[in-house]
């Protein structure tokens, strides 16, 4: 057998508890009310036995006689009578009317009879004959013993009448108990139901990033119950919560907009810089070994330099909500043209393109998607060695356009695939990195970017990665006409 179902709400438990208990009170009552009323049936049966005085049993004494009969005035229709000689029945009879009928007895009747103490107590017996009866056993005049009995029958049919009655009354008790303290224990549970309705509100938010609107409080806060403390309790969490979120977003603004700030305002000085280390290097007299080569390390950094501050600027962007350009772009043909470049600047690895027979589209920035593939392809190239086999694959679905980059380098920790597409994430420890002159070493905004923009297209990027095998995915939603 199965185990039995258990409740596990707590309005479910409160109601099969209220049940339960309602139950076990009904059987207590049921089981001492029939108990009492046989106990007090069978104490008025035994006095209607003392009342009797044995007289219908000691008329059978003489029942032999010619001239006497066995005495059956005043007797209750159905008594029993029977005369036991050395402990053996002879006689026994049955009262019916004004007469009497003679009542055969089994062997198992006549050993029930004769182990029945002669001591005037009441004592019940089954005869085969006859069913239950009441009996009383008293010494005869002639040295017998002679037993009177009253049936049973009415005691049992009075008690099995009390146990039905008790069983219809209890069970509709306990069915109509069920449904008013269902009802009642919701109606007094639904203030812990907003709790948990306002809770799952909260945990749908995206409280990580962004501006959050938490719900209002809970009417339902009167500390002098249980459930107003825990709502008044919840209503301090969410202000606690919606206090600390609101400074949250602020902080964040002032970072982004100094983030913006910043990289606006460095843009004019890094190119400065740029131009007068071109300027510089292209000065027809000659320049010192050590000058020059102060002046390219300035012309590189300055070079890395501004494309960190492009880079955060195109993130200040992006967070701020600038919208980007809705217009139909070829997947296939941004692929071709990354893997060439690709290929330009790292002909040392194998670089494998699979695209779908029929052109893919989807609707965005041209220019922003193909900085995805390019960051992408430019990672897979940075952090893996010579010889690496990097594959771009384009695919077409139903809703959505897929791209993947998948390499055959070192592989991402899975610690730190958690936080890859986080800014200033760097994944020199697992994956070969050389940097040096004419090497433009990664910032940690690559990958980044490539959530950002992927983001702002409604799509979603993410990698699985192990050993020799790394794969990021893109999925964009794709444009359908007609």
């Amino acid at each position: 057998m199965g185990r039995l179902p258990v409740p596990r709400t707590l309005r479910a438990r409160l109601t099969a508890g209220l049940l339960l208990l309602l139950a076990l009170a009904c059987l207590a009552v049921g089981v001492i009310t029939v108990l009492a009323l046989e106990r007090f049936l069978m104490t008025r049966l035994d006095h209607q036995l003392a009342a009797a005085d044995g007289r219908f049993a000691a008329s059978l004494e003489h029942a032999e006689r010619p001239d006497e009969s066995a005495d059956t005035r005043g007797q209750a229709e159905g008594t029993f009578g029977a005369r036991l000689l050395f402990g053996v029945a002879v006689e026994a009879s049955l009262v019916h009317g004004d007469t009497h009928v003679p009542v055969p007895l089994s062997r198992a009747d006549r050993d029930t009879l004769a182990a029945v103490p002669p001591d005037g107590k009441g004592h019940t017996v089954t005869l085969s004959a006859l069913g239950a009866y009441r009996v009383v056993t008293e010494h005869g005049e002639e040295g017998d013993r002679l037993i009177t009995g009253l049936p049973l029958r009415r005691v049992t049919d009075t008690v099995h009448r009390l146990e039905a009655v008790e069983t219809a009354v209890f069970g509709a008790a306990i069915v109509v108990t069920g449904v008013a303290g269902a009802f009642w224990v919701q109606l007094s549970l639904r203030p812990l139901s907003r709790v948990a309705a306002t809770a799952a509100e909260v945990t749908r938010m995206p409280l990580a990033s962004g501006e959050i609107a938490m719900p209002g409080p809970l009417p339902d806060t009167d500390t002098r119950t249980e459930v107003g403390r825990v709502g008044a309790a919840f209503n301090r969490m969410l202000g606690h919560v919606g206090d600390a979120l609101t400074r949250r977003h602020a902080s964040e603004e002032r970072l982004r907009h100094f983030a913006a700030d910043a990289s606006h305002e460095l843009r004019t000085p890094v190119a400065t810089v740029r131009a007068h280390a071109e300027l510089a290097l292209r000065h027809p007299e000659s320049v010192p070994d050590d000058v020059r080569h102060a002046l390219e390390r300035i012309q590189y950094e300055s070079e890395r330099m501004s494309g960190l501050v492009e880079d955060l600027l195109l993130l200040a962007r992006l967070d701020a909500g600038r919208p980007l350009a809705r217009d139909t772009v070829d997947l296939t043909r941004l692929a071709l043209d990354a893997m060439s470049d690709a290929r330009a600047a790292a002909p040392e690895h194998h670089w494998l393109l699979d695209l779908p027979r029929e052109p893919v589209t989807v609707t965005g920035d041209e220019h922003r998607l193909y900085q995805v593939v390019a960051n992408l392809l430019g990672n897979a190239r940075t952090h893996t060695p010579p010889g690496t086999t990097v594959t771009l694959r384009i695919t077409d679905g139903e809703d959505h356009a897929g791209l993947t980059v998948s390499d055959t380098g070192p592989g991402v920790p899975e610690e730190l695939q958690r936080e890859i597409f986080q800014r200033f994430t760097r994944a020199d420890r697992a994956r070969s990195r050389t940097t040096g002159e004419g090497t433009t070493g990664g910032t940690g905004l690559g990958l980044a970017i490539v959530a950002a923009v992927v983001g702002a297209h409604g799509g979603t990027v993410d990698v699985t990665s192990r050993p020799g095998h790394t794969v990021f995915t893109v999925r964009l939603p794709v444009a359908r006409t007609g």
